[in-house]
């Protein structure tokens, strides 16, 4: 008794898309590990409340400018905390977003612009550390045959 079962046809295996998958696996990785770092540390830092003792010789200096201790005193409400992460988390999103790409090598738009985030240190995620995988993964993806590997 021979059963003969349909088996979906093999993915085509191209060597040089591997190949460019293993060089961008490790600067992706970094990338989505740092973006999500970033993004929980903005998560937490917009709700943790403020040590506004810290902050009393800034109000008590009379060489401050009132327009100064008030803007300071804005950015210390809800809202100011949230309009000045929003865009840290966006950032994040952005580079979690196109590292994912990256790996996968679906986008190559997405992927150089996670990558140039990654290069601006205090747009990237945590800073400067950013750059390593930054740079790393715009050396690899402006290679001809990385490019190629790309959908």
């Amino acid at each position: 008794m021979d059963e003969t079962h349909d088996l979906p046809p093999a993915p085509d295996f191209n060597p040089s898309r591997a190949k460019a998958a293993q060089e961008l696996s490790i600067p992706a990785i970094l990338m989505l590990v740092l973006a999500g770092l970033s993004f929980l540390y903005a998560l937490v830092s917009m709700v943790t409340p403020v040590d506004t003792q810290k902050l009393a010789s800034f109000f008590d200096n009379p060489q401050v400018p009132q327009q100064w201790k008030d803007a300071v005193t804005w950015l210390l409400t809800p809202m100011g905390r949230v309009v000045m992460t929003v865009p840290g988390l966006v950032l994040n999103a952005l580079v979690a977003f196109g590292a994912w790409q990256m790996k996968n090598l679906r986008s190559y738009g997405w992927s150089m612009t996670a990558a140039i985030i990654c290069c601006i240190p205090c747009c990237g995620p945590c800073s400067c550390l950013s750059l390593v995988p930054g740079i790393w993964s715009l050396i690899v993806l402006n290679r001809p045959d990385v490019k190629a590997a790309f959908r």
